[in-house]
Parts: structure tokens; C-alpha cells; sequence
């Protein structure tokens, strides 16, 4: 093939390739982004405002977390109007000012989407709890109590206590997973599935590029309320209800799939859009394989698999790879190391000492994984979980559980823009959560004057990925450990690569074989003559 053939062959392979496939994706979470107006709590304004700072990075898209009208109880995800803005981030006009400044920096727009419940102040449970008698008297989980008047179940909910609520006005119980006031939707009543489905295309009319779709395997229960059975024994501690159960039959249920072919042909209709799924619980890898297999379910998925990991571990690592080997019909995985739901990876894992190298070579480990890759606000500056006093806490799952549940609040901490003003240039009002001492010191602005940061690290490996195949969307050839080192080899387009990183705070001398090549990074020092603590080596071979 001459080179202009292999041009063509190579253009044309992009043009085959979907945007997403191996897209880089900053989660934002809006409360905590930027704050336009002065109260204290990010906004969509903001958001817009700081644009720029996420384009700079070279992602390729942003996923924004619920901003959607809410008596914030459980801060969005407990939605009372799925196609309205809650006024404290402004309105649909703000939303659709973002979107049109976020394409013209090329950057697409997910936002999240919550199926399996809502909130109670939502018109339709308002409607459905009337009575057993009207249009809408099954669209939510209604039961009746078991003869001596307890639950029909004895499924128990994420945030604690029974996932089981008595209402007077029908004399029945509803299922709510997670809070009480965030009521269970019948999904397998497909006028629940017309509506929610109504929703999509009303924010795909907006233009928005993608969907991340919240809890989608609690999407549907056992219309037979079978009781779960108990969980065996493990030397993990439990701190809820939850945490007792195999949870067979609140969740998980076979039909979710049938539904992902709904929400299938309909984002078909629609151009180059992208559907991810959170998967959690016993059977993530199953159901993020049901959810993904083919080319009628959604595009991707992830799970927990590094999101509550106490360590990082070759092993771990390997292993997650594994689960998406690079077949027909398997589906096409994302990763994330952090988000809103677990604690800060940088805090998790590694000792204040050993932080700053530590995430230079967490990033450079995100950039080489096979998959889409997403980022989590702040993440680009290594910002860390902060201590939040039970005075000062929001989440309501860790006042339920203090002080045994690790506050989510940690990490959602406000963004520090500036090294200096008050609330780190976030806010001009009082912060709904506090910046932290620490992380002002890692502000983008003190970062942006430090060529060796690792906010100028983070574009480095953005932009490394972005333009070597093997890494952006290549097949995973090799991943394993020799010696110390963990070594993963992937290739694509006639390009391979090895990727070689010290994981633990011990230098560690290579083999002189697995370092010969073109070195196209280098993270901590690391070179055929040896890897420092946390240090990393990526090679064309």
C-alpha cells in the first residue's frame, strides 16, 4: 500500500469510528463547578463561564451531574421535573447558552438521566398516590402490607433502613431504593418507559450529545417481591441494612435489557450519540455486559471497579481489562477513578507524602486504559478528600450512617480557581461546602504558572492519547506484571505501545529489554535505567 492508500484506508477508518470510542470525559459536578451569582453554589453560568479550562485539558466531551428541578434532598438526583432547570442553576436558556459555547470548543454534552426513581414531589407520584383509581395508579411501585401490617419485602434501601414507605392516602407501601422521598418508578409499565423516553428526546432536541444513565440496574424489581436472600460473610465491615443482602430481586431484574432497546432506537434517530451506564452491585459485570452487547443496547458502561478500591494493584488493574476483551459484540467499557459518589482516589490510596508523584502516574495509568477515560472535576489537579465536620455535612447518606459511612461531601468540594480570594475563586458568597485549606493550595491559576504541575501533566497525557491509535482506541494485547512493574501493551492502526508503571514507593530496575523503543512519556524520572517510586514509561515499540 503506498502512502497515500494508507492515508485513505486511515481516514476512513476514523470516519467508521464513533467520537466516543476512546473519548476522554470530564464529569462536572455543578454545585461545585463555579458560582456565577453569588450564593454560594455553582450554576450552569458558571459552568459556561469555565469552559475554556475544560477545553484546555483536550477532552472531548463534558458529562454535567443533575441540574434538573429538585427539592434537593438528595442534591438532584431526586428529580421533580425531568425538562426544567432548578432555578438555584438557572434556566433552559442558560442550559442551551452552554451547550452552544461548549460546541464551539468542540466539546459534546452528556448529562445524566435518573430512570429508576423520582422525587416525591414529582406530579407524578403526586398523581399516582391519590388513590388505586387513576391514570397514574401504577406508575410507581405500590404494595400492600403482609397481614401483620410490616413491609411487603425485606429489601432494604442504599441510604439505610427499609427500601419500603408507608402512604396513608392509598394504605399501601411504595419502593424507593435509596431515599424516601425518591420513590421507585414502574418500569415495567411502558407508559412509565413512553415518559421517561419522552424526556430523552426532549433534551435531545436541545442538542445535547449523550446520556449517562444513573442506577439504570435498579431500573426494575421482581414483580413477585420475593424477599432477597442473606449475604455470606465477609471481612468487610457493613454499615447498613443494605450491606446484609444479596440483592436478587429489588434490582437487576432480566427485562431492564428489552428497555435499553427502547432508549437504543431512539438515540438511533438522533446523530453520533453516546449512552453510558452506572452499574454497581453484586452483578456489574454481567449486567454492563447485558446492558452493552451488540449493537442494540447502549454504547458503554462502568462500574466500581477502581471507584471503592482501597488499593491499587496490578492485579486489579489487569483484571478490570480483562472483563472487555476486544470481540465481537462485547461492549466497549469507560473507566473512571473518581467521582461524586466515592472518595477521592488520590486519598484513598496513597499517603499525603506520596501524592503529588503518585497522581502524575495515576494519570498517566488513565490515559494507556483501553476504553473511554473520565475525569472527574479537579482531578486534573490532584485535588484531595476532604475532612468534613458533621456540622458541616450535606450528604444524606453519611448524616444517616455517621460516622461509619465516609461523607460523599468530601468530594464534592468546590472547585479553587485562584491561589488567594476567599472561597479560591468559586464564589463571592458564602461556599455551600468548603473549599479546604489544602486543596486551595492546588489551584488552577498556582498550577497553570508551575510548568512541571500536574494540571500541564494532565494535558501532556490527554494529548498523548489523543494521538497515538494504540492508546486511544487499540487492543489490549498484554497486561501483567514483570518483577515490580505492571506492563500493559496494546496496539492499533499498525502502531504498538508498552506501558510500563512502578505502582509502589520503592525504585524498581527494569529488565533493559521491556524499555527498548521510542519513549513517547515519561512520568517521575522513569527510564530504561530504573523507575523511582510512582513513576511511568510509555514506549512505541
Amino acid at each position: 500500500m503506498n502512502p497515500a492508500e494508507a492515508l485513505g484506508a486511515e481516514n476512513a477508518a476514523v470516519v467508521d469510528r464513533p467520537w466516543w470510542k476512546g473519548a476522554a470525559i470530564y464529569q462536572i459536578y455543578p454545585r461545585s463547578f463555579q458560582d456565577s451569582n453569588g450564593d454560594g453554589i455553582g450554576d450552569l453560568q458558571g459552568i459556561t463561564q469555565r469552559l475554556p479550562h475544560v477545553a484546555s485539558l483536550g477532552v472531548d466531551a463534558i458529562w454535567i451531574s443533575p441540574f434538573f428541578k429538585s427539592p434537593m434532598k438528595d442534591f438532584g438526583y431526586d428529580v421533580s421535573d425531568y425538562c426544567d432547570v432548578d432555578p438555584i442553576f438557572g434556566t433552559l436558556a442558560d442550559f442551551d447558552a452552554l451547550v452552544a459555547r461548549a460546541h464551539e470548543l468542540d466539546l459534546k454534552v452528556l448529562i445524566d438521566q435518573v430512570y429508576s426513581h423520582t422525587s416525591d414531589e414529582h406530579p407524578w407520584f403526586a398523581e399516582s398516590r391519590l388513590g388505586r383509581a387513576n391514570p397514574k395508579n401504577d406508575w410507581y411501585v405500590w404494595a400492600d402490607a403482609k397481614l401483620d401490617g410490616s413491609p411487603p419485602s425485606n429489601w432494604q434501601s442504599v441510604f439505610g433502613g427499609p427500601a419500603w414507605t408507608w402512604d396513608a392516602r392509598r394504605a399501601q407501601y411504595y419502593l424507593h431504593n435509596f431515599l424516601s422521598s425518591q420513590p421507585q418508578l414502574n418500569l415495567h409499565n411502558r407508559d412509565v418507559q413512553d415518559a421517561v423516553l419522552g424526556v430523552m428526546r426532549f433534551w435531545l432536541d436541545r442538542g445535547v450529545d449523550g446520556f449517562r444513565i444513573d442506577a439504570l440496574n435498579f431500573a426494575m424489581h421482581d414483580p413477585e417481591l420475593r424477599d432477597n436472600p442473606p449475604a455470606p460473610a465477609t471481612d468487610k465491615p457493613r454499615t447498613r441494612p443494605f450491606d446484609f443482602q444479596l440483592k436478587k430481586h429489588n434490582m437487576s431484574h432480566p427485562a431492564i435489557p428489552a428497555f435499553i432497546e427502547r432508549i437504543r432506537t431512539l438515540t438511533d434517530e438522533y446523530e453520533d450519540i453516546f449512552t453510558v451506564a452506572e452499574v454497581g452491585g453484586d452483578e456489574a459485570d454481567a449486567e454492563m455486559k447485558a446492558f452493552t452487547e451488540g449493537e442494540r443496547h447502549l454504547n458503554s458502561a462502568y462500574g466500581f471497579n477502581f471507584l471503592y478500591a482501597e488499593n491499587l494493584t496490578p492485579g486489579a488493574i489487569c483484571a478490570a481489562l480483562s472483563e472487555w476483551p476486544d470481540e465481537q459484540g462485547v461492549g466497549w467499557p469507560s473507566w473512571a477513578f473518581e467521582n461524586h459518589d466515592a472518595p477521592r482516589a488520590i486519598s484513598r490510596w496513597w499517603s499525603a507524602a506520596d501524592r503529588r508523584e503518585a497522581a502524575r502516574m495515576k494519570m498517566t495509568l488513565l490515559a494507556c486504559l483501553r476504553g473511554n477515560i473520565i475525569l472527574y472535576y479537579g482531578e486534573e489537579l490532584g485535588l484531595t478528600q476532604l475532612d468534613i465536620p458533621f456540622e458541616q455535612l450535606q450528604d444524606p447518606e453519611a448524616i444517616a450512617n455517621w460516622p461509619l459511612t465516609l461523607s460523599r461531601d468530601g468530594a464534592r468540594t468546590p472547585m479553587p480557581w485562584e491561589a488567594s480570594p476567599a472561597h479560591s475563586g468559586f464564589t463571592e458568597g458564602e461556599s455551600w461546602l468548603p473549599v479546604g485549606e489544602e486543596n486551595a493550595q492546588l489551584s488552577v491559576a498556582s498550577q497553570e504558572a508551575d510548568e512541571g504541575s500536574l494540571l500541564h501533566h494532565t494535558r501532556a497525557m490527554l494529548a498523548l492519547r489523543r494521538d497515538n491509535p494504540a492508546l486511544h482506541h487499540g487492543a489490549i494485547d498484554r497486561c501483567g506484571t514483570v518483577g515490580d512493574l505492571l506492563v500493559i501493551e496494546r496496539s492499533a492502526d499498525g502502531q504498538s505501545v508498552r506501558c510500563l508503571f512502578n505502582l509502589g514507593s520503592f525504585a524498581v530496575a527494569p529488565p533493559s529489554e521491556l524499555s527498548i523503543g521510542t519513549v513517547l512519556a515519561s512520568a517521575n524520572g522513569a527510564s530504561g535505567a530504573g523507575f523511582p517510586p510512582f513513576s511511568a514509561l510509555v514506549i512505541e515499540l
